[in-house]
């Protein structure tokens, strides 16, 4: 197939535009550093009381949860009926009206900003698996690893514009003592559903709609989707290195996922960074992520999608390292760059990684979702050990060793793929 002309590209590219800015100030920066100024030590929440970090980490769990339920189901349709666009739309518009909703979240009533950070979670996840599975279907397999990028650029880029003005009115709020109290973080939520239903529009226009099935589902169209992933688990033993790179993925994907969607609360809670430390620290992360999406898209040329990614998951168990011993704002912050180097470089390089591994197919919807079931039950399982055993043993450094474990077997694991016999036929 041909790559799609630029102006498709673009559009696809820019939904990354629209949807970072929840990655960035949702998930990593200004709503954590807020909730974790803003609630008690201990919440009560759904007939328990739960500390306030191991909430926020098994919030993020069951949303992930929910979505790898939902994918299957939701993915067999949009193969089907060729309506990935329509839900992408859905889950775009269901995240951006929870971010919004956020803004009236204060002290009293911290039990909702956890329910909406959950719906905010599902929509920013659920429209991921649609927009993904787009890949192979605009960009010939040599533009893979270049498109890929390219979409994490706009990302960073787009959500580190709209960061740094949030970030004004808030230090601008705390330096000059406006007496503006929370509302300046509070907006924030408010831009980040406008932000991103907005530029999505943009998608929306000139993505094309996605290529229908010709295949009527053999199941009900609430069991076809767990029966298609089903059925490509069994294609791929017919394509053992895709299945190997599938298990390596799984496992350093644990250890990546869970680092961006728990960093900040490891800083505030080893560390004591103040909320504008923290927002800063993360700021950082994403302006390097942007080269770092970059370079490693260019080294994976040199070489190979493989080594490339062997060597970001070698920096990554010395992260975990550093990350156990770090005990100055200082030696964070330089953790932090070299997170933000192979934080964008790990997602981009594993999408296109896995696109070039798929068969020729036009079920990319089930083969992307197969590949977010990975990613959303592994990043469950990531998760939920860290903020338990953060919980059990009072303290989230054991955690970071645990992440070094999930890195450790990935790369292992991915020793054995070698992207030159994809077509093999197992044994």
């Amino acid at each position: 197939m041909q790559t799609a002309p630029k102006k498709v590209i673009n559009a696809w590219a820019m939904y990354d535009w629209a949807n970072s800015a929840y990655s960035l100030i949702i998930t990593s920066a200004i709503f954590p550093a807020y909730y974790t100024a803003i609630a008690p030590d201990q919440v009560h929440f759904i007939g328990r009381t739960y500390d306030k970090t191991a909430l926020a980490s098994y919030a993020i769990s069951f949303s992930f949860l929910v979505i790898a339920f939902l994918s299957p189901v939701l993915s067999s349709i949009a193969d089907y009926k060729g309506t990935k666009k329509g839900f992408m739309q859905f889950f775009c518009y269901l995240g951006s009206a929870a971010c919004i909703a956020l803004t009236f979240l204060t002290k009293d009533n911290v039990p909702f900003g956890i329910v909406c950070s959950i719906l905010g979670s599902i929509g920013f996840c659920g429209s991921i698996v649609f927009y993904n599975s787009y890949l192979p279907e605009i960009a010939a397999e040599e533009d893979q690893d270049r498109v890929s990028a390219k979409g994490f650029a706009m990302g960073y880029i787009g959500s580190v514009l709209l960061m740094v003005v949030c970030l004004v009115f808030i230090m601008l709020n705390d330096a000059k003592n406006l007496g503006w109290g929370a509302w300046p973080a509070r907006l924030s939520f408010l831009a980040v559903g406008l932000w991103w239903t907005g530029f999505a529009q943009i998608t929306f226009r000139h993505l094309p709609r996605s290529v229908a099935s010709n295949q009527h589902p053999e199941h009900s169209i609430f069991t076809n989707g767990f029966h298609e992933l089903k059925k490509v688990w069994n294609q791929l033993q017919d394509y053992p290195v895709t299945k190997r790179f599938l298990r390596s993925f799984f496992f350093y994907n644990m250890g990546v996922q869970t680092v961006m969607y728990l960093a900040t609360y490891f800083a505030s809670a080893e560390l004591h960074l103040q909320s504008s430390e923290l927002i800063i620290t993360v700021l950082l992360i994403q302006l390097v992520a942007i080269a770092g999406a970059m370079l490693f898209a260019r080294l994976s040329v040199r070489t190979n999608n493989i080594l490339t990614l062997g060597v970001i998951i070698l920096i990554w168990i010395g992260i975990c390292v550093f990350a156990y011993f770090v005990q100055t704002p200082m030696q964070f912050y330089v953790l932090a760059t070299i997170v933000g180097l192979v934080m964008g470089g790990i997602q981009s390089m594993s999408r296109s990684t896995y696109s070039k591994l798929i068969p020729p197919t036009k079920d990319t919807a089930s083969y992307f979702s197969f590949y977010d079931v990975c990613d959303k039950i592994g990043t469950v399982i990531g998760t939920l050990s860290f903020g338990f055993i953060g919980e059990v043993f009072g303290g989230l450094r054991n955690s970071v060793l645990a992440l070094m474990i999930f890195f450790i077997v990935g790369g292992i694991l991915l020793l054995f793929v070698d992207m030159k016999q994809k077509t093999v036929v197992a044994a």
